[in-house]
């Protein structure tokens, strides 16, 4: 897999996301890695109500409380269920930092488009 370097666009054939990125990835598991070594510690999931859902220490939390940091869009050269979406979210508020991983198209997980859109989006500076 590679990861692509063109914003979004409206258009539904967008090949990559990357929001305030200073690296690129050839990997899921190398974009997870390093966010996670640079602090984004807890892995985040969706949960049936709508919440993100720190895994570790089970505590439930509003979508519109947390800023998408970083995004990686992954697409398979050759299947779409290789296709995923990594983000590096944080809340002040909440003082935590984690990674929400997520397929992409028809491979994402219920709910998680929905909570996707209440994330904030950090702009670069």
């Amino acid at each position: 897999m590679q990861i692509k370097n063109k914003m979004p666009t409206s258009t539904p054939k967008t090949k990559v996301t990357r929001v305030n990125y200073t690296k690129s990835y050839d990997t899921v598991s190398q974009a997870v890695n390093d966010l996670v070594n640079r602090g984004y510690d807890e892995n985040f999931t969706v949960d049936g109500k709508k919440h993100l859902v720190c895994e570790k220490k089970k505590i439930s939390f509003e979508p519109d409380k947390f800023t998408v940091d970083e995004v990686y869009r992954f697409e398979g050269d050759s299947d779409p269920g290789d296709e995923a979406v990594v983000y590096g979210i944080s809340s002040a508020e909440h003082n935590i930092k984690g990674v929400l991983v997520n397929g992409y198209g028809a491979s994402s997980a219920p709910n998680a488009d929905e909570v996707i859109k209440k994330l904030k989006i950090r702009t670069q500076k």
